[in-house]
């Protein structure tokens, strides 16, 4: 009997805002809400963006600080709406970020010397080259100076700008910086993410992290996180790779805080202080679904009772964008104005998945879930926002090229329906599922992911069959991207709105639509009238995954056939005293206040507290011991 992975919390922060308590899907569909629910969004936002603040519970506009008039959520709604619309989702790249239209470089130029005269300037000593190259006279100014003449050529870097060829992004919504919430100093950026991502997380969670880690073995839990492009900003690799370049040195922490690993170190270091199982799987854009199925299958098969899962990435910087910008896949300004056939560039349009399009958008984000087995779920009151039973992965064989798509996308759809129908039966998966597309907005993407929806359609007799598409909304963040899709779906079992492709005018004419509902409005399901998710992932390289993602009423069927009725009836008891506090923790963060937990050189393991025999380890701190007595998996061989 496998042990069910079931989504007790979840959290992160991407450009449409806090992921945790349904915040960020809410502005993806805000257009379809009740009005009480769009004014808690805004709201939430307006306080995020630091538009206001809230103190006792009333509105202050932080532009007046001298006139602390309040005002009442509703005149907060009506003043700053438009500016938190504009200021949130895919949006021309701010200059936090970077000057878009002029964006440093180095001109290489050769200066050459006249037949008459040499080239002379004067310089320190100490700003010589070394060695000194053979065209260049020296005489002594002074003890300090000295001049130089070049005889012929010499070369030259010089700084200049130029425009940048994609001006879009999915940005953090404007005024949010997180290393506002805690003590970031020389942290690179997507570790700031991964710190504020993995806190919400944990603090939707509704209870203290001390009561789960008192209540398993502190080897029964997993942090599994990693990010695809490192940290390339001045913090981490990029600052570390650019320094010579730049004649600066490095600093002692570039090197290590590059890693791919921090987004999962830091948060066993600094968030949870996490002795268990660590692990950081990078699949390119499948990433996030590589390290869930990693969980997963430890949840399942018991090695692990809780698992922290999750991604961060910020890959808003001019490098990475020339890298992709180069090989031609983001949409650019020029093809943006070939496709709309206009010279001026509509920035909130520029990723349509399933639409005429030219190249995905770029995006930054953090979003990291928590996971329980069943058992320990009830047993601690969690509550359950659904379960992910699979994760398929397969590769593509031999390629043409390394972005070229191939057969392993098939595979892993085909199961991770084959796997849902096992579990919720055919009615379900052709009645009450939908598609989460990986959906990247290119013109490739749109024909090939489109016919294996179709070609998976066809052969389980499934028609009308819903697909939608986060990085309409947040752009393309790469390993966080499927994460996006788990949080989204997760809003949508709750509140019942599947979000529409609002970027797109039609559906393109060369996608296999005809068993699809792409749908350019959102599609209103009403709130649990859907069963299953499918959450699909297309990565550079051959990296496809699929996960089954089951509503939280699924669960709760299979947990009543699993646990008697009074343990249910005690789960449930248990569990209103966690929505209690977990609220407490949502109102707390959509004020502003996120009470980001980051533990700094706090709670040290001293070694010498470590107590060991050959039975079982005890480490300060931690009520259970790590369990020795291991047993031979292979006695039928020995």
């Amino acid at each position: 009997m496998s042990s069910l992975p079931v989504i007790v919390g979840f959290g992160g922060f991407n450009a449409a805002g806090r992921s945790s308590f349904h915040h960020a899907y809410k502005r993806m569909v805000i257009e379809s809400l009740p009005a009480s629910e769009q004014e808690e969004t805004l709201l939430g936002l307006a306080t995020m963006m630091k538009l206001v603040r809230c103190e006792n519970g009333l509105f202050i506009d932080n532009a007046m600080e001298n006139n602390q008039q309040t005002l009442t959520p509703e005149e907060v709604v009506e003043r700053f709406s438009e500016q938190i619309l504009n200021s949130t989702l895919i949006r021309t790249i701010e200059k936090s970020h970077f000057d878009v239209n002029a964006v440093h470089w180095h001109k290489n130029i050769t200066m050459q010397s006249t037949d008459k005269t040499g080239i002379c300037f004067e310089l320190p000593r100490k700003q010589l080259p070394d060695p000194i190259p053979t065209n260049w006279q020296l005489t002594d100014v002074d003890k300090d100076r000295v001049k130089v003449e070049i005889i012929g050529e010499v070369d030259f870097k010089i700084d200049s700008y130029r425009e940048c060829p994609v001006k879009v992004a999915g940005q953090l919504p404007s005024g949010f910086n997180p290393e506002d919430h805690y003590n970031a100093r020389f942290h690179p950026r997507a570790l700031q993410m991964a710190i504020m991502g993995a806190s919400d997380a944990i603090r939707s969670l509704g209870m203290e992290w001390k009561t789960i880690v008192n209540a398993v073995k502190p080897d029964e839990i997993g942090v599994y996180a990693s990010n695809a492009m490192s940290q390339l900003d001045e913090n981490g690799f990029g600052g570390m790779l650019q320094s010579r370049l730049k004649g600066g040195r490095v600093s002692t922490k570039q090197c290590p805080l590059g890693l791919n690993t921090m987004p999962a170190d830091f948060v066993n270091a600094y968030v949870l202080g996490n002795v268990g199982h660590t692990s950081a799987i990078v699949g390119a854009c499948a990433s996030f679904l590589y390290n869930l199925s990693a969980a997963v299958e430890d949840i399942k098969n018991g090695k692990r009772r809780v698992a922290v899962v999750g991604n961060a990435e910020a890959p808003i910087l001019p490098e990475i964008i020339d890298g992709y910008a180069t090989m031609g896949a983001l949409a650019s300004e020029d093809n943006l104005k070939r496709l709309d056939k206009s010279e001026t560039v509509d920035h909130r349009r520029a990723s349509r998945p399933f639409g005429e399009n030219c190249g995905f958008t770029i995006a930054e984000s953090t979003q990291y879930v928590v996971l329980m087995d069943d058992a320990l779920a009830l047993e601690l009151g969690a509550d359950i926002h659904g379960a992910v039973s699979d994760v398929f992965i397969n590769a593509d064989g031999y390629k043409k090229s390394i972005s070229a798509p191939g057969p392993g996308n098939y595979i892993t759809m085909a199961k991770a329906v084959s796997a849902a129908r096992a579990i919720v039966g055919d009615e379900s998966v052709r009645e009450r599922s939908f598609i989460q597309a990986h959906g990247s907005s290119t013109p490739a993407n749109r024909t090939t992911e489109s016919r294996i929806f179709h070609d998976v359609a066809q052969i389980f007799d499934i028609q009308n069959w819903p697909v939608t598409a986060p990085k309409a909304y947040v752009g393309h963040p790469l390993s966080p991207a499927s994460a996006e899709q788990l949080v989204v779906s997760l809003g949508v079992f709750k509140h019942g709105f599947i979000p529409g492709i609002k970027t797109i005018d039609k559906v393109a004419d060369d996608v296999f639509d005809e068993r699809l509902n792409i749908s350019i409005t959102d599609i209103d399901k009403g709130p649990g009238n859907l069963d299953v998710a499918f959450l699909n992932s297309k990565g550079f390289g051959g990296n496809n995954a699929t996960a089954t993602l089951l509503s939280p009423h699924v669960v709760n069927t299979m947990l009543a056939k699993r646990y008697s009725t009074e343990d249910i009836a005690a789960y449930e008891s248990r569990r209103e005293q966690v929505r209690e506090k977990a609220k407490a923790y949502d109102l707390s963060a959509s004020q502003g206040n996120f009470d980001t937990i980051y533990h700094f050189g706090q709670d040290l393991i001293q070694e010498d507290e470590i107590q060991m025999t050959d039975q079982e380890i005890r480490i300060s701190g931690f009520a259970n011991p790590i369990d020795l007595r291991m047993k031979n998996p292979f006695e039928d061989m020995i």
